[in-house]
């Protein structure tokens, strides 16, 4: 079973070095790229958040003041990551803090080399493009008008879609309660739409598919298949 986490901090500033602490985390397990369950963390950082990270995610003191300090969750935290790989939008920001709070209660660190950087990929993909997560969520046409601030586990959410988006899967947010049946009459209603010229409705043409771009084809899903141990067009 290949088993990713989308993960997302917020935190108290920028700079892990110079004391700022984690206040919430967020993880979103992919199974074959395919979202499973989901954890959230408020954590208290045990000093006071300044008001323009407040403006960044919403967290006060007063919202955290009640909840566990970091090395009350990390069992949990290390528990649920286990020891799968993590995708991370700019990974040496939230990395950094992570690895911060577990030295911080004598734990071992992360390993940088278990972390695949989303934001790389973005911007091999899209090079020269703005490569914030909102930019490349509008790129893909992931719904992301929910997102008035920022938040840890709201943006591993995101940050799951993009990075399938990114691999070359569909969102997995896409409505399919209809059944098999009813996307099929949709999608037949659409083509005979489309081939409507005057009022006359044309069949719709099937195009023959040479033998070499079917071997090509079946060449990419097996790719796929084994980079990513998984391909949403094999099922």
């Amino acid at each position: 079973m290949t088993r990713l986490i989308a993960l997302d901090t917020e935190t108290t500033g920028l700079s892990a070095s110079k004391g700022d602490r984690i206040v919430e985390i967020g993880c979103v397990e992919l199974i074959h790229m395919r979202k499973g369950a989901t954890r959230q963390w408020f954590i208290n950082p045990e000093r006071p958040i300044p008001a323009e990270a407040t403006r960044i995610h919403g967290i006060t003191d007063e919202k955290v003041a009640n909840e566990p300090i970091f090395k009350k969750i990390a069992e949990d935290f290390l528990a649920f990551i286990g020891s799968d790989q993590l995708v991370i939008y700019n990974a040496g920001f939230d990395l950094g803090f992570l690895n911060a709070e577990l030295a911080r209660i004598k734990r071992p660190l992360l390993d940088g080399s278990r972390v695949i950087d989303a934001l790389m990929l973005a911007r091999k993909r899209f090079p020269g493009a703005k490569a914030d997560l909102d930019s490349v969520c509008k790129r893909f046409k992931i719904d992301n008008a929910h997102r008035k601030l920022h938040g840890a586990l709201l943006d591993a959410e995101l940050l799951a879609e993009v990075y399938v988006a990114l691999n070359g899967g569909a969102q997995f947010t896409m409505d399919l309660t209809g059944g098999v049946e009813e996307v099929a009459v949709k999608v037949a209603t659409t083509s005979e739409q489309a081939t409507s010229v005057g009022g006359v409705v044309r069949p719709v043409r099937v195009w023959p598919v040479a033998r070499e771009e079917e071997l090509a084809h079946a060449a990419f899903l097996e790719f796929m298949q084994k980079e990513h141990g998984g391909c949403l067009w094999s099922n």
